[in-house]
């Protein structure tokens, strides 16, 4: 099976070129085409009236998450290179532009060691910047999702592993908490509220085929009449290979 093709004129820019298209194609939407972050047009506003709330990570998992910025889901999104993690200064660009300093800020974090990093690195500087400016120390708060059941290291504790993954149960984790954001929620019931929906999601992957990164091609194939249990987002192995 061939990796196919694709409608793309550079796989350097091809990110940027994607969030244009998206934001052209929805009046709600703003986009900081340097730094790769999607939020709504109304965010002005927005900040004084609710607790605001982003995600980001890797692109090529579309519509996540640029796909759900947008009145009662995420305030905004950072995105990445495909399949990489947004730069703690795209994150930190983010969030000092959503801050609402009167309601707080959600972070929601995909649980890969890049997000995790780059996230919390981002969030740190971020205090650290407003308590060098005098200012009290700001309001955020940080879940991380790992809803993925697939491939579990029963040993991941003691030898210090990444732990499950975060899937597709990030978007239930933003639809709820930025619900209720948009009730009215304080950042402490909104964080209550994802960690909530974060303990009792679970996922299982399951893949036809691994997944094609432009210019690069498949890294792996499986067969026609293959199927793979517990495949990870990035290519990551599953548990079992089956044929009907």
């Amino acid at each position: 099976m061939s990796a196919g093709k694709h409608f793309v004129s550079d796989p350097k820019d091809l990110v940027r070129t994607s969030l244009s298209g998206l934001v052209a194609a929805n009046p709600h939407l703003a986009l900081d085409e340097k730094e790769k972050v999607t939020y709504v047009k109304d965010l002005a506003l927005l900040r004084t009236k609710q607790v605001t709330l982003f995600c980001g990570g890797g692109s090529g998992h579309e519509p996540a998450h640029a796909g759900f910025v947008g009145h009662g889901m995420l305030t905004a999104a950072v995105s990445g290179h495909v399949f990489a993690s947004p730069s703690s200064s795209q994150v930190l660009s983010c969030l000092r532009r959503v801050y609402s300093e009167e309601h707080g800020t959600l972070v929601v974090i995909k649980n890969y060691t890049g997000d995790v990093l780059n996230f919390g690195r981002a969030v740190e500087r971020f205090k650290s910047e407003s308590v060098n400016q005098g200012k009290p120390l700001p309001k955020v708060a940080m879940v991380v999702v790992d809803d993925d059941v697939g491939v579990v290291n029963p040993n991941d504790d003691a030898e210090g592993g990444v732990g499950r993954r975060g899937l597709a149960g990030t978007v239930l984790v933003n639809k709820f908490a930025g619900a209720r954001a948009a009730t009215g929620g304080s950042l402490d019931q909104v964080k209550a509220v994802a960690e909530y929906v974060i303990s009792n999601t679970f996922t299982i992957g399951c893949a036809l085929n691994a997944a094609s990164v432009p210019g690069q091609g498949l890294p792996r194939v499986l067969g026609d009449d293959e199927i793979e249990i517990g495949m990870g987002i990035h290519n990551e192995p599953g548990f079992e290979t089956k044929k009907p």
